[in-house]
């Protein structure tokens, strides 16, 4: 005759575990930051490979192979490890690190990589590349403008945000929403989303920063947000488009990529003429 199971344990004598209630992950509504983790993945806007956004000590991102590779085949000055979710541009004394994505960019009209072991990973991501653009998945590279006549369009312009001077990391139509989809992934509308009201190019004084000596007088290019609602300046320092602005419970990809202008440190990304006008080449 068998005897029946003590209370609290299954047949064969082992304790019955109440099982742990499920914890969703949620993100909290007076966090800075609304990253639900560090090494965000995301695509390589010119390839179309993977990567992963990690950040410096100094909280400026940079993007890393998604995979660790044995050091003896990458460089000595492109090795990376990762302590406590932070980036950092050397190794950490083992044998693997980590290298960056633009040492393996197919898209990027670099030199050859300087291992065999890193040349046959940059050949896969070109295939991978490949086979994107074939199927349509890798949208083509913008056609460049006609050589006889060229916008001044600036690669980093200088944003006024909220009375703020804000040094963007693309040109304004090229910037991207940071949301997170349902899919998990990036969010692929633009900040300049069509049927919301455009910021206007302008020139303006390049006025020091606080504690800083007085430049000359000089006027720089602004796309100035200004003159827009409150909420449509706070949904750009924000970096959402209008659906992401709209649900703000939605988690964020990555950081947002303002960096406060200096003009003494950014002098290169002056530029004394507005966008609007258009130079003329002169043929030799």
């Amino acid at each position: 005759m068998c005897s029946s199971p003590t209370p609290g344990r299954h047949w064969d004598g082992s304790p019955r575990l109440a099982a742990r209630p499920r914890r969703w992950l949620r993100v909290a509504a007076d966090s800075p930051s609304r990253l639900l983790r560090s090494a965000q993945r995301d695509r390589c806007r010119h390839c179309g490979n993977p990567v992963e956004w990690c950040y410096r000590a100094d909280g400026r991102p940079v993007p890393l192979h998604p995979a660790e590779l044995p050091c003896a085949a990458v460089p000595a000055d492109e090795r990376w490890h990762l302590s406590s979710g932070i980036a950092h541009p050397a190794g950490d004394g083992s044998a693997w690190c980590r290298i960056p994505h633009r040492m393996l960019c197919p898209a990027r009209t670099t030199p050859p990589a300087p291992t065999p072991q890193l040349r046959d990973l940059q050949r896969r991501l070109a295939l991978r590349t490949r086979r994107l653009k074939d199927a349509g998945a890798l949208p083509p590279p913008p056609a460049e403008p006609a050589p006889t006549a060229t916008a001044c369009r600036p690669a980093r312009p200088v944003i006024r945000l909220l009375y703020v001077h804000y040094l963007a990391p693309h040109p304004v139509e090229d910037l991207r929403c940071v949301g997170q989809t349902r899919t998990r992934h990036r969010c692929t509308h633009p900040l300049l989303h069509p049927g919301t009201p455009p910021g206007t190019w302008t020139l303006l004084p390049t006025a020091p920063a606080a504690g800083q000596l007085p430049l000359p007088d000089a006027v720089m290019a602004v796309y100035d947000l200004t003159g827009l609602p409150y909420s449509e300046q706070l949904r750009w320092r924000a970096q959402r488009c209008p659906v992401h602005a709209a649900t703000p419970a939605a988690a964020d990809t990555t950081r947002t990529q303002w960096e406060p202008f200096d003009p003494l440190l950014h002098h290169q990304h002056i530029h004394p003429r507005l966008p609007t006008t258009v130079r003329h080449r002169t043929r030799p």
